[in-house]
């Protein structure tokens, strides 16, 4: 089905950022500028190659900066995925293999790694979550003994928004001398970093998520850790890394980071649009309440119709994008062909629920007249799935 161009979401509308987000026009002028005067390899030793060099470096430092850690511990990738497969896969290649830990809502990319790390002869454990999608922290102690070596966590849950108290499991894996990796995708540019006073070995993070370029991610890397690279070449990054750098993607992640440290947070937009949308009959909040267990821009919400019976979280999208709004059912990188969301399920919520999530991530172009725009195409849609019989059983 196509969409005419009144049909699709302009800015205004747009409220899936936890997907992905629309590039910065300064971002976009950042880059232009290092296609225009760094377009050369930065390997090269001539001065086109030397001028790209020095752009690649003016980026890494301006990156190292602005998230509290050394420029030697910054390594480019090509975005999370790529970021948190050489975080598991490369620091496992050093290590007997033994047990990985996860928690039970971790990104598809994370468990892609602790599959093939499973065929590599490592065992993956996954850590129960509670009703707001945060750690059991009882359980990952009684985790924390032979054989684990490796601990991952999602920092910031991309569907139900839960923040993982980071400093608590890190803590925890430094007693237990267990290498901590911390997937931070969607907590980069909406929460400081300092890696430099984190407890944590690893932190992986993706340009797109804070109005940067596609295609260019970062993993850090505690100075001193073994790390075994998993694409050769010509020894990039430090030989951790092969490939010739991005230099002009990385220019506007680099910008990308400066704007959104510069940007006040979306705490109190968010928390203006829940008090309306909890108005509504058929909403409630899955995940934790806003506060410090949650994502400043994120909202995530179980719809139901006013007899209580559960809609279909993916009916209600489509109903939404044919009044020019996007949201999200959950996770943009789900592998799974069943409507209803594996995370919702390991929160506890039964099969029908599960399907009937919706995802609010708001960007800061938003105001308020946005807000209230979207509470009112968001009854009209509840009104449209009800009367379309998008109820789901139990």
């Amino acid at each position: 089905m196509g969409y005419s161009a009144s049909q699709l979401p302009t800015l205004a509308g747009y409220f899936d950022t936890s997907a992905t987000t629309p590039t910065a026009t300064e971002v976009l002028e950042a880059m232009a500028l290092a296609q225009a005067t760094a377009w050369a390899n930065p390997s090269s030793l001539h001065g086109p190659g030397l001028a790209a060099a020095e752009q690649l470096e003016r980026s890494r430092l301006s990156l190292a900066a602005g998230l509290g850690c050394e420029p030697d511990e910054l390594v480019v990738t090509s975005g999370g995925t790529e970021a948190i497969h050489l975080a598991l896969l490369g620091a496992a290649a050093g290590l007997t293999p033994g047990r990985l830990v996860i928690s039970a809502v971790e990104h598809p990319a994370t468990m892609a790694a602790a599959a093939q790390l499973q065929q590599r002869g490592w065992s993956v454990q996954a850590v129960p979550v509670d009703r707001q999608g945060l750690l059991d922290l009882d359980a990952l102690d009684g985790l924390l003994v032979p054989p684990t070596r490796l601990v991952s966590v999602i920092w910031g849950q991309n569907e139900v928004g839960s923040l993982q108290p980071i400093e608590a499991i890190g803590a925890r894996c430094r007693r237990a001398g267990v290498l901590l990796h911390v997937d931070a995708v969607q907590v980069l540019g909406h929460l400081p970093i300092n890696f430099r006073q984190l407890p944590i070995d690893f932190l992986s993070g993706a340009a797109h998520k804070l109005q940067g370029p596609r295609g260019v991610g970062l993993l850090l890397v505690r100075r001193g850790l073994a790390l075994q690279g998993q694409l050769g070449g010509g020894g990039q990054e430090g030989g951790r890394r092969g490939g010739t750098e991005p230099v002009v993607l990385l220019s506007g992640f680099a910008k990308a980071l400066e704007l959104s440290c510069a940007t006040p947070s979306l705490a109190p937009l968010r928390d203006s649009l829940l008090h309306r949308l909890l108005s509504l009959p058929g909403l409630r909040l899955s995940g934790p309440p806003p506060g410090d267990s949650r994502l400043p821009h994120h909202l995530s919400l179980l719809v139901a119709s006013e007899a209580g019976l559960p809609l279909s979280g993916r009916n209600l999208v489509r109903e939404l994008s044919r009044q020019g709004f996007a949201l999200s059912s959950g996770s943009a990188c789900s592998s799974s062909g069943s409507a209803a969301s594996s995370v919702l399920r390991a929160l506890g919520y039964g099969e029908a629920d599960a399907a009937s999530g919706l995802r609010i991530s708001l960007g800061p172009w938003h105001c308020a007249a946005d807000l209230e725009a979207l509470v009112q195409a968001l009854q009209m849609a509840l009104a449209a799935s009800v009367a379309s019989e998008h109820l789901l059983t139990a």
